[in-house]
């Protein structure tokens, strides 16, 4: 098979962009022996060209790079929605085809983006977006493109899981664990969008559009962070037999959709319990395969570049670019979703109060639950705390987030509570979704 040469141009090349010409570079002859095909690294734009190494094609005129007629994909890296926004868009215009790790930018303006690039003949590649080195993507547009998926629930977002991870198995504070994943190059100086939810929320957005059908965006899913969880909630929640998780949750009820990422109680059993560190997992529940896990490095400089080199194969083959054009999965060719309000979601309860030693207090808790349909699963409490005060445990059965959050202003009035109850979710999969 007589080998083709594939142009390429490299916007940024940070901690991804330097992996992505590593792996052109070391398995160059093995992609070429696979694919028939070899990529030609034309230029590598880049803010400081002192900062990178001197062998590369270093520019800082990203405009050129994109306009060389030998350059055939554009590959974005930079990150970010402005200066990243109009490279694709010039990119597009030009007829070449772009891959790009960028989960926000996709999250923000995926429809229009895919609409240019269909208008241009063009097509855009997206796999380094969720997950890192999983190849999620892949499998909702290919693999499993024949199910109807009931339900998505993943581990996207290592910095979250390793900090979790601290806090659950070395009974780490929040601080501290926060901490070691910037020490160890997982969180971010401004961990802020990681630990308050929003990067797993738009690669939910990302996700659920192609598993579901419909235009989602990252406004309309319920988002809550780890940034206020407690270490005290790490145990209780242990005691009972549960591991906290940042869990990016999409399900089907009826011909809606409930969105949401949050802290949830995951069961000790259950196979995401298990995802520690910085991994990722995805667990897609299809009409015809069941349950399935995809599991792997969700982050990291080499198992993402994996997944930008094979964006960069499947375009150079024809096969993204075939894909694009058939199938009808990408933001700019779906409705937009229809959402189960957050109020209606129907779920299991994790319910911390610290109270005054007095007595009644429990029925008086209960009493409030009871009034809103919401009745007790589990009950957990400890000796008196310095202080005066008296952690008091609770799990419920299914009842609706409405009435938790009405009964939960309710609770909040009582004279013997000393601080504003903590209230997570609890989530017992694959049963929750057997009915759907």
């Amino acid at each position: 098979m007589a080998e083709r040469t594939v142009g390429i141009t490299l916007l940024g090349c940070g901690v991804v962009g330097s992996g992505v010409a590593q792996i052109l570079h070391d398995q160059g002859d093995l992609i070429a022996c696979r694919t028939g095909l070899r990529f030609d690294i034309r230029h590598v734009a880049v803010r400081d060209p002192s900062k990178h190494p001197k062998d590369l094609p270093l520019t800082t005129d990203i405009s050129s790079a994109i306009a060389d007629p030998k350059s055939e994909i554009i590959v974005e890296l930079m990150g970010g929605t402005t200066t990243a926004a109009s490279a694709i868009e010039q990119s597009l215009k030009l007829g070449k085809s772009v891959v790009t790790a960028n989960k926000s930018l996709l999250a923000a303006r995926g429809p229009e983006l895919f609409a240019l690039a269909r208008k241009h003949d063009a097509s855009i590649a997206f796999e380094a977006s969720c997950a890192g080195g999983i190849p999620i993507i892949n499998a909702l547009m290919q693999g499993l493109v024949a199910n109807r998926i009931d339900a998505l629930v993943g581990i996207v977002n290592g910095t979250c899981n390793f900090i979790l991870t601290q806090m659950t198995k070395h009974a780490q504070s929040y601080t501290d664990a926060l901490k070691g994943a910037q020490a160890a190059g997982y969180a971010e100086a401004d961990p802020s969008m990681d630990v308050q939810g929003r990067d797993a929320a738009q690669k939910l957005a990302i996700l659920s559009s192609l598993a579901f059908n419909s235009l989602v965006r990252e406004s309309d899913i319920h988002i809550e962070g780890i940034d206020t969880l407690d270490a005290a909630d790490i145990k209780y929640s242990g005691e009972l037999g549960y591991v906290i998780k940042l869990l990016a949750i999409a399900h089907r009820r009826g011909d809606q959709l409930s969105l949401r990422v949050h802290p949830t109680l995951v069961h000790q059993d259950d196979v995401l319990a298990e995802v520690s560190g910085s991994f990722n997992a995805v667990s897609l529940f299809g009409s015809a395969t069941g349950h399935t896990l995809f599991y792997g490095r969700g982050a990291g400089k080499l198992p993402t570049a994996s997944a930008v080199v094979s964006d960069l194969i499947a375009t150079a083959m024809g096969v993204t670019p075939l894909a694009f054009k058939q199938l009808r999965i990408f933001p700019d060719a779906l409705p937009p979703t229809r959402l189960l309000p957050i109020e209606e979601l129907t779920t299991r309860f994790y319910l911390r109060m610290m109270i005054k030693d007095e007595p009644g207090v429990l029925a008086q808790i209960t009493r409030v639950l009871g009034t809103h349909q919401i009745s007790l699963a589990s009950f957990l409490q400890h000796e008196l705390l310095d202080g005066g005060a008296v952690p008091i445990v609770l799990t419920t059965h299914s009842a609706k987030e409405g009435a938790m959050q009405s009964a939960l202003q309710e609770i909040n009035k009582l004279p013997p509570l000393m601080s504003r109850p903590v209230c997570l979710r609890i989530i017992d999969q694959p049963k929750e979704f057997e009915a759907v």
